[in-house]
């Protein structure tokens, strides 16, 4: 072997994903199911649709969610995580601006001990008082802390520059929590966390005792109104303004660019996902190469593109220096008028293709990712297809296209700006 000569690499040529099977439950909830790997371990996740999103109670769906653990008519939070504990399961609630989750990870052999607790919690949970008091003091800490950081303010405003006054704009304040009520989380739980609204995806090792478990235990007996107000936004692009919050005492200031774009069902999505690696999506990207590498203003700056049931948004984001913010903004415009302009040289194109196929074929390493990649289509109506035509446009992708996505997307003078810092 020659060690002074670098080994060869091949380009990913096909990138094959397990599919899902479908197994639906006796009252018509729809459980998906990927069955692979050897250890005797099963991930099972309860998915509910965020609903009937109310401007006036903002804190419903988030604090429901991460309540739910905290007691039932027959148990305590304190036994519940005890009962789990014993078995060897985890539970955990998962909250985004979509969807919230249950997900429980257990041993296949203690299947009939934890599933009937996680019926309970699903179906009657009562969010006891005292827990409420704890969460709402432990929250109003934690963003209190939270609200000192420039970078936290930056997203917040960022946030509600683009999406308003909607769920997707939405950031908490301190008062919110002190409002929350019992009945709300009542109230909330009825209406979201019922089989009309729920969709179960199962991975690991998954047998179909299994899936006659999850039938006996949730396809029969488990009511709900079936009446779901399911949340709907729509949005439009702003004006390309600047939003400036005045830090007196910053040394560094937090900035955070974007503007409303495409989601995952557009069929520029892939292609864009290459464009944004190139320009800020990876540590090899142009903007680390210049305004880190080269210009030293930052210890890190990316970009990305988000994908929500209702809007997609493309975003910058990083913390430099007060003294050289005016610098940095010029640096991320002058790189985007470059992709706009010139062609990305072969060389460059071939690094970014390698990186994202690698990526992608790393990230599947067992079936919970399998899974992961399964949500990211069925959620929004896509098929397994998907990732083939991914894989396909991030091989043969042009240097003249993507010229045209840059000029379709990367217009400076069109992204918002939030600058929180120093003047």
């Amino acid at each position: 072997m020659d060690r002074t000569q670098a080994p060869a690499f091949k380009q990913v040529e096909h990138i094959s994903l397990l599919n899902a099977q479908q197994y639906p439950l006796d009252n018509g909830i729809p459980l998906f199911f990927i069955d692979a790997g050897e250890q005797d371990l099963v991930r099972i996740e309860f998915i509910f649709d965020n609903v009937a999103w109310n401007a006036a109670s903002p804190l419903q769906a988030f604090a429901t969610n991460a309540l739910l653990q905290e007691g039932t008519s027959n148990y305590t939070a304190a036994q519940l995580a005890e009962k789990f504990d014993y078995y060897g399961a985890f539970l955990q609630k998962e909250y985004s601006y979509d969807q919230s989750s249950v997900v429980l990870y257990t041993l296949n052999k203690h299947l009939s001990s934890v599933l009937p607790l996680l019926r309970e919690i699903l179906t009657d949970a009562i969010f006891p008082q005292s827990e409420i008091d704890t969460f709402i003091r432990n929250q109003q800490q934690k963003l209190s802390v939270s609200l000192e950081k420039n970078d936290v303010l930056a997203r917040r405003s960022f946030n509600q520059v683009l999406f308003g006054n909607t769920l997707y704009g939405h950031a908490p304040v301190v008062e919110e929590y002190a409002q929350l009520q019992r009945s709300q989380l009542l109230e909330y739980y009825k209406k979201a966390y019922q089989p009309a609204n729920c969709t179960m995806v199962v991975s690991g090792k998954v047998s179909e005792t299994t899936l006659k478990s999850m039938n006996a235990t949730f396809g029969n007996n488990w009511e709900g109104s079936n009446a779901v107000d399911k949340n709907e936004f729509s949005f439009i692009n702003g004006t390309g303004k600047t939003h400036f919050l005045e830090r007196p005492d910053a040394l560094q200031s937090a900035l955070r660019l974007g503007q409303i774009a495409i989601n995952r069902t557009h069929p520029d999505f892939p292609a864009l996902q290459v464009l944004n690696t190139i320009f800020g999506g990876y540590f090899g990207s142009r903007l680390m190469a210049n305004i880190r590498e080269d210009k030293g203003y930052t210890y890190g700056i990316g970009s990305g593109i988000a994908s929500l049931k209702d809007a997609g948004y493309f975003f910058i984001a990083s913390e430099v220096g007060a003294d050289v913010c005016t610098a940095t903004m010029a640096e991320i415009e002058k790189e985007m008028k470059l992709l706009r302009t010139e062609l990305v040289s072969e060389g460059e194109l071939a690094l970014v293709r390698n990186y994202m196929l690698g990526s992608l074929l790393g990230s599947l390493e067992n079936a919970f990712s399998h899974a992961d990649k399964f949500k990211n289509t069925y959620f929004f109506g896509l098929d397994a297809s998907y990732y083939e035509r991914y894989v396909q446009t991030v091989r043969t992708i042009s240097p003249q296209k993507l010229v045209e996505l840059a000029n379709t997307y990367l217009q400076f003078d069109k992204l918002e700006k939030v600058i929180v810092g120093k003047q």
